[in-house]
């Protein structure tokens, strides 16, 4: 589970909902000042939530990008239903599309709406999502993260978790299940208040969601060559130096077979976004920056 270092959202970042043609995901929205030179969609992973990408969106900010986080259908603060049918990939990709279409996504290979370049991060569960997203659409995005996101099922050790979970889930209650967790959990020096805030979270989470994604994270074929084939589109891949879910081999091994940059942040594991997220935000926005000029569309050329 990711633990944000903080709750609190940074200066110019708001606390909304994302009203799209697939119903409405809370947000966090956080601006620049003057005209954003591109926004970001930023798609969380298995039992996070926006507030996972907290520490990135100032840096972001201050390097020219407009940034919105969203919580999943079933994530947190955005409702869902109670069925694991509603939380197939194909559906969580088609919400990701309209996500896009909300913000009027301008991509490199035409436009959805008038909107700036958009730039498309999936971390972990959330990055099968956004590759699925992808192969269903590439249009709406200038570019593809994969961030600690590996290219099929996750290891077998983290199959066998999400196996326990699976099954607790389904005879257990949220309240149980948390406690459960929390009593297998290392000691750990978070503060009464992240604990709070993480507890909530879970609480929130639809199970149903959770099963199914636990699902599919056992499951999950690999598609690296079909995401390879879908050009132009920049594509990176980042990690950690560490990562039990994927190992850090396996995620090196996509990225030559992507064609993809490739970025390894020293000193975090499976959340960069919240281990070193100065280093992580600023390996991201160099990134965008490349990746808006190699593949301006002609009207941006004249401008």
């Amino acid at each position: 589970m990711s633990r944000p270092p903080t709750w609190t959202p940074p200066p110019r970042t708001r606390a909304t909902h994302l009203q799209t043609r697939r119903g409405r995901f809370a947000a966090l929205d956080a601006r620049p000042v003057g005209v954003p030179q591109g926004t970001a969609l930023l798609v969380p992973g298995f039992t996070g939530s926006k507030e996972d990408f907290i520490a990135l969106l100032e840096p972001l900010t201050q390097a020219g990008y407009r940034v919105v986080a969203v919580d999943g259908r079933g994530q947190y603060e955005t409702d869902g239903p109670d069925t694991e049918e509603a939380y197939t990939q194909g559906e969580l990709a088609a919400d990701i599309l309209a996500q896009a279409e909300a913000l009027g996504a301008n991509g490199a290979g035409g436009a959805n709406g008038a909107g700036a370049p958009l730039h498309l991060l999936g971390h972990s569960f959330g990055g099968h999502l956004a590759r699925a997203a992808v192969l269903l659409d590439r249009t709406p995005f200038r570019s593809l993260t994969l961030l600690s996101s590996g290219p099929a099922e996750v290891a077998p050790a983290q199959r066998e978790k999400l196996k326990l979970l699976r099954d607790a889930l389904t005879t257990m209650s949220m309240e149980d299940v948390w406690e459960a967790m929390r009593a297998m959990d290392a000691p750990t020096e978070e503060t009464p208040t992240d604990g709070a805030d993480l507890r909530r979270r879970w609480l929130r989470t639809h199970p149903a969601q959770l099963i199914a994604a636990g699902r599919q994270l056992c499951s999950e074929p690999d598609r690296v060559a079909e995401l390879a084939a879908v050009q132009p589109l920049p594509k990176h891949v980042m990690s950690g130096e560490r990562d039990d879910t994927w190992p850090v081999a396996w995620l090196d091994a996509m990225a030559v077979r992507l064609g993809a940059r490739r970025t390894v942040i020293t000193g975090a594991q499976h959340s960069p976004n919240t281990d070193r997220p100065a280093a992580t935000a600023e390996a991201l926005a160099d990134f965008w920056d490349d990746a808006y000029w190699t593949t301006r569309t002609p009207k941006e050329r004249r401008q």
